[in-house]
């Protein structure tokens, strides 16, 4: 057995553990967990035994002491330091526990800032501003006491049919590696250690059902699912992994020591640690059958790499005690595991002497978290289409219409504490400030008359409530109609975790309600607030086409005012999409990295081109991208590849200019389209920039045949547009050199410089 390299001091703690002490610092304990469902099977998973049992001789985690139920934070972090002093005094070795909560949008705790989901951190494309959201929100945590927080989700979008796509940044790997890294990055500054999830293949489930069995060969895995994880190690240094609930090809990862240690720690060098997701070794028995009882169980998700329980400890203590004594060989696993708990406790501090006193005051939405918000938010927000009507012209009368136009609830993702946790308990206030959309178009347009009509509700297939609607549409100068999800969790919404659908219309009465605004003929506005992509073609082409429709993917607090911006023009959009937008349910899982025959072609009839390709979206302005010019480079070498991007409109705006490839011919089929870089780009009318890029050639590396990362010599087409569809200017290179196989060194990262700005004459 390899036990992990750690200090002295590590080592000297350790041989001084009993056994009981040994378990319990391999296991969560949920202090606040009652009768709310806020995790898969938690009414019959979650374990009885009583608090001052369980830490009898200490504990490894803290489970969401602040994110399980409504608390205020001050309140709360005097109990924290005090549980910790007592844990650091009264038992025998005197080790505090880490605290971990779940922060993808933001903590979830009571009053603490709620923030964009996920998929708009990809809409935005800036892994810089990502950093900075994530560095604030580890601030806030740090300042509570909590150690470690269950984000990043680094899922690759496979089906927009998953009710997860809402914690996930895209579709494209490079784009999830390339954010989710600088969320690594951000959160880490501030002390607080990230958690990669799910590793993985977790979102490629069968039919996008949650849990559901993965069917995936080994170069999907590794081309696809496995790049942003290994960024995020390799480059982001992530102290914590979490495993996903996924089996792939009958082998469940909680199990699995390929995947958990083999590649993760042996190949990528990884050397925190990994964490169970909540009750993942307890299903390896009750879900999976791969285990004859919990004991069982837990030697397995140890021997696969796992080395601590949550959220609580049903199969590391007594059913793992009891498997010891008959299976005393398996000690080693729990040794190996208790030295990276105790290491990991030690770069934390945990293991000192804590002279801090809590905060007598906790301000969890600032100043500064509110600004990062609002850009959050605008960034986010794509342009699907526009007549023209957009920006709106100063409207006298305004419709505002829909289920989502005057719901705070409707802005915020699955993993927001409002929708996660209050949802159970109504009253209580939200504790931070959350304009509606209906409020901020009132104050952002303080000279129209708005009329709000919901029509219809989000689920409700009842449309009695659209004449209302309609009539208030036909009455006005512009309608805006405002449709899309209510983020829930296990039935309770439309989207999120176990709310997976099997097809993609919009939900309940709301695409009636949308055709039936349009055919007022008043011009209209269709602004989706979701978080998933829906099959909205019928709005953007056709008959029942919208005079513009703007994607927001749960934009968070500032939200509303960051639409009410773009509507009225005092912000400009300038999101892309990091999914494709679907023709429909029945086209899914569909992935613009797909090769020939995996898109419309004359032997087929059937056609999955999506309404809208991955990196679509429109501004304020208009863009030419010109010049392309690309240098040959060795299989192991770099592309140097610059464009020229004017700004032909009349307004500001920002492109995000993509660069994108195609490998010719290879030894395996290539995708039709895969993104190299990007980089934001914010212009002047008539400006222009030179953007270059940097671009190691193993962005274009993939799993040969015999298994290995390779970049083969050939020819590569190049271009750059408006999205992955589109190819504005285009050039060619050759790769030359020998087969090259990818090493630990290898780059992974393309980077951008952008020439001072030239203004044209106009």
């Amino acid at each position: 057995m390899n036990l992990p390299a750690v200090s002295e001091r590590v080592q000297s703690l350790h041989a001084q553990m009993t056994l009981d002490e040994k378990l319990a610092q391999l296991v969560g304990y949920w202090v606040d967990q009652g009768d709310e469902v806020v995790a898969p099977m938690a009414g019959e998973m979650v374990t009885s035994t009583g608090y001052e049992e369980a830490t009898a001789h200490g504990i490894g985690h803290l489970t969401r002491v602040y994110g399980t139920r409504p608390v205020d934070p001050v309140e709360r972090a005097q109990w924290l330091w005090d549980e910790q002093r007592r844990l650091r005094e009264r038992s025998r070795l005197g080790i505090g526990a880490i605290v971990h909560e779940e922060c993808l949008t933001g903590l979830a705790a009571w009053k603490a800032a709620t923030l964009p989901t996920p998929l708009a951190w990809g809409a935005a494309f800036d892994p810089e501003l990502t950093e900075q959201v994530a560095a604030a929100i580890g601030r806030s945590m740090h300042e509570l006491g909590i150690h470690q927080g269950l984000a990043p989700v680094l899922d690759v979008v496979t089906d927009p049919r998953w009710g997860r796509v809402d914690e996930c940044i895209a579709e494209d790997p490079y784009v999830v590696g390339t954010i989710g890294t600088a969320y690594v990055r951000g959160l880490q500054s501030a002390g607080v250690h990230a958690t990669l999830k799910h590793f993985a293949g977790y979102s490629a489930s069968q039919a996008g059902r949650n849990h559901a069995p993965v069917h995936m060969g080994r170069r999907r895995l590794q081309d696809v699912v496995l790049p942003p994880f290994e960024m995020a190690v390799r480059d982001g240094g992530v102290r914590s992994v979490m495993n996903s609930y996924a089996e792939i090809d009958g082998v469940p990862v909680a199990s699995d020591p390929e995947l958990l240690t083999a590649l993760l720690r042996e190949e990528w060098g990884f050397d925190g640690t990994v964490v169970a997701d909540y009750f993942a070794v307890a299903f390896l028995h009750a879900l999976h059958g791969v285990a004859g009882d919990l004991g069982e169980a837990a030697a397995l998700a140890l021997r696969a790499g796992i080395d601590i329980e949550l959220p609580t400890g049903d199969a590391f203590v007594a059913p793992l005690r009891e498997r010891l004594a008959a299976h005393p060989e398996e000690m080693g696993d729990v040794d190996r595991a208790v030295l990276r708990v105790l290491s990991q406790k030690e770069e934390l501090g945990l293991l000192d002497d804590d002279l801090s006193s809590p905060p007598a005051r906790v301000d969890l939405d600032t100043a500064e978290m509110r600004e990062l918000a609002r850009r959050a938010a605008e960034e986010s927000l794509v342009l699907l289409s526009n007549d023209g009507m957009l920006p709106l012209e100063a409207p006298r009368t305004l419709a505002l219409i829909g289920p989502n136009a005057d719901a705070a609830e409707a802005l915020m993702g699955c993993y927001s504490f409002a929708n996660h946790v209050l949802a159970h308990h109504p009253g209580t206030p939200l504790g931070f400030e959350i304009p509606t959309i209906a409020e901020a178009l009132r104050t952002e347009l303080p000279q129209a008359s708005i009329v709000v009509e919901r029509g219809c509700d989000v689920e409700d297939p009842d449309p009695s409530g659209i004449p209302a609607a309609v009539e208030a549409a036909a009455r006005a100068d512009v309608a805006v109609v405002v449709v899309g999800d209510r983020a829930g969790l296990f039935g309770r919404g439309t989207v999120g975790e176990g709310n997976d659908v099997d097809d993609l219309e919009l939900p309940g009465a709301q695409r009636a309600l949308v055709e039936a605004v349009v055919a007022t003929g008043t011009p209209t506005v269709v602004v989706v607030v979701s978080g998933r992509p829906y099959a909205i073609g019928f709005m953007l082409d056709g008959p029942s086409a919208a005079g513009a429709v703007i994607q927001a993917f749960f934009p968070g607090e500032e939200g509303g005012p960051a639409i009410a911006r773009v509507l009225s023009g005092s912000a400009a959009p300038s999101g892309r999409l990091p999914v494709s937008l679907p023709r429909s349910a029945g086209a899914q899982p569909y992935t613009y990295l797909h090769p020939v025959l995996g898109g419309p072609t004359e032997i087929t009839s059937a056609d999955n081109t999506p309404a809208r390709p991955f990196g679509f979206g429109l501004a304020y302005t208009t863009f030419a991208r010109e010049d392309l010019e690309a240098s040959d480079a060795a299989t192991d070498g770099t592309v140097v590849a610059s464009v020229r991007v004017t700004n032909t409109g009349e307004r500001s705006g920002t492109d995000v200019v993509q660069l994108y490839a195609r490998d010719v011919s290879a030894s395996v089929t290539r995708p039709v389209a895969q993104l190299l870089a990007y980089q934001r780009v914010t212009l002047a009318p008539g400006e222009s920039a030179t953007v270059t890029f940097d671009v190691p050639a193993t962005r274009l590396a993939f799993t040969g045949r015999d298994g290995r990362r390779i970049v083969e010599p050939g020819t590569v087409e190049l271009w750059v547009g408006a999205s992955c569809a589109d190819r504005e200017t285009e050039t060619r290179i050759e790769l030359t050199g020998p087969i090259h196989a990818l090493t630990a060194d290898s780059a992974r990262v393309a980077t951008a410089t952008i020439a001072p700005l030239v203004r044209e004459p106009r």
